[in-house]
């Protein structure tokens, strides 16, 4: 995926490159790497549908006091 990202990067970037231009495509590879690894693993250790947050337990109904 780094590479691929990379490669792209490589092909869209004018051709006298400077440093920051280096960084850029080290970044961008590097944001969209992890970006990828989260969502494989969000996918693969959680098969819920709400992944970011639990369903709370309804409170047990409480007698009102008279």
């Amino acid at each position: 995926m780094f590479a691929l990202t990379i490669a792209i990067m490589w092909q869209l970037m004018p051709t006298p490159r400077k440093q920051v231009d280096y960084l850029v495509m080290g970044a961008t590879a590097t944001m969209l790497s992890m970006a990828v690894l989260f969502i494989v693993l969000i996918n693969t250790t959680h098969k819920s549908k709400d992944i970011f947050f639990k369903r709370r337990k309804p409170d047990p109904p409480t007698d009102p006091v008279p």
